[in-house]
């Protein structure tokens, strides 16, 4: 993708004096003269980083303002490692609150809605983006983060939520629930707003069916301010990113070459205001696309992304094949009796590595042991492998009310 004329202008005054500002970035730039970038071909000569760097700077050393212009920090789970920790400016949260809000506008909600927030408030960035954005749109915001579903379903009934912000496994739960106990005249939800995971067309379709809302796909992460730098739109045509926040760049992996728009690669995020911790080429592990062209909506001016098919970082091998979780959907998502649930366990069994694949029914009608050869049968032709499939009934495999867990590899326990 061309920058911008105005995003590289605002880069070249991002780091000026970065260097000075940041003990981070004078080691990460070091024996680089960031005067000299002066074209989009000079930035994308500058290193990448990664959450390792991150980590590493861990606790305060991503800071680039003096101490006493920290208002907040969030950090990463750290569930893989050292967490991340993001020191945010006012002007940080303030500017993170206009793209929230934003996105609502994008997805349809007015002041009038009322919107029921279920995503995690803590040091996660979750579920305090979603409020902020609201408010400042002058929406209602129902704050009641994950978890006790009897109570979600109650507040929604009694309060008449028009739009339910969550992951795509939590709605699901609550859609699978509101379905279950034939409550759908009494819930008056109208949009969806989803993210934090990548999800199929399956789970799409489930929750569509269920709640009849209209979906919108919101794209962010911890490092770059958090949920809420872009969304999907009317047209469902891949999510527009805030081109005056942040740049956008989509490289091969492997090479870290930046590919033209169309081709599918890793996204990597250049904040362009951020005064907290400041992100220079950073390396999200999410993959998708720069979607050429222009967008029915109208909003041209900020550039879409794909639907995310999924984390560089998600690749399993086995016997000697790279897979991803989104190859394993995109063939469930070609049988009508799978749904839209499925979960892999890696095993190390008589010396060589086994694929479990668990995948629900849509229902008991269907032929369970006939599906499950046929499910085999095309992982085989498509990725190379024979995985031991069974099939479950709806309902069998776990529900998560944050991010459903669908890789669990035991070969290494």
């Amino acid at each position: 993708m061309e920058m911008q004329a105005r995003q590289l202008e605002t880069i070249k005054r991002q780091l000026e004096g970065l260097k000075d500002r940041s003990p981070f970035y004078a080691r990460k730039f070091e024996g680089i003269d960031l005067g000299d970038v002066r074209t989009q071909a000079d930035f994308e000569k500058l290193p990448f980083s990664d959450k390792a760097d991150l980590r590493a700077a861990y606790p305060l050393g991503l800071s680039a303002v003096p101490e006493e212009e920290i208002v907040r920090i969030h950090s990463s789970s750290g569930t893989t490692g050292t967490p991340v920790i993001i020191p945010y400016t006012r002007k940080d949260v303030e500017d993170w609150a206009v793209q929230f809000a934003r996105c609502y506008e994008y997805a349809g909600v007015t002041p009038l809605d009322r919107v029921h927030i279920t995503p995690g408030y803590g040091l996660w960035t979750a579920g305090i983006g979603f409020q902020a954005g609201c408010e400042l749109l002058g929406a209602m915001a129902v704050p009641m983060g994950p978890g006790n579903t009897d109570k979600q379903l109650q507040m929604m009934q009694d309060l008449g939520s028009t739009v339910l912000c969550a992951t795509s496994s939590y709605a699901l739960l609550l859609a699978e629930e509101i379905e279950r106990r034939e409550l759908q005249d009494k819930i008056k939800l109208r949009k969806l707003v989803f993210g934090s995971e990548r999800s199929g067309d399956k789970i799409r379709e489930r929750i569509h069916d269920i709640l009849g809302v209209e979906m919108y796909d919101i794209y962010g992460l911890t490092e770059v301010y958090g949920p809420g730098i872009g969304i999907s739109c009317d047209q469902n045509a891949g999510m527009h990113v805030w081109s005056d926040f942040v740049y956008v760049e989509i490289i091969d992996p492997q090479t870290g070459e930046v590919l033209p728009d169309g081709e599918f690669g890793e996204i990597v995020l250049t904040t362009l205001r951020k005064e907290g911790a400041p992100l220079i080429r950073f390396r999200t592990h999410d993959l998708s696309r720069i979607v050429p062209g222009e967008c029915a909506c109208g909003h041209n001016e900020h550039p879409r992304i794909d639907t995310l098919s999924g984390r560089s970082d998600d690749m399993m091998k086995i016997h000697g094949v790279n897979v991803f979780p989104a190859q394993i959907e995109e063939i469930l998502a070609t049988f009508a009796g799978a749904s839209s649930e499925y979960q892999i366990r890696l095993s190390h069994l008589d010396g060589r590595d086994t694929m479990r694949l668990y995948v629900e029914a849509v229902s008991g009608s269907v032929d369970f042991n006939g599906l499950a050869q046929d499910i085999s049968a095309a992982v085989k032709s498509k990725v190379g492998f024979t995985p031991l499939t069974k099939v479950v009934e709806l309902g069998l495999l776990p529900r998560s009310e944050k991010k459903t867990k669908r890789v669990i590899d035991e070969r290494y326990e």
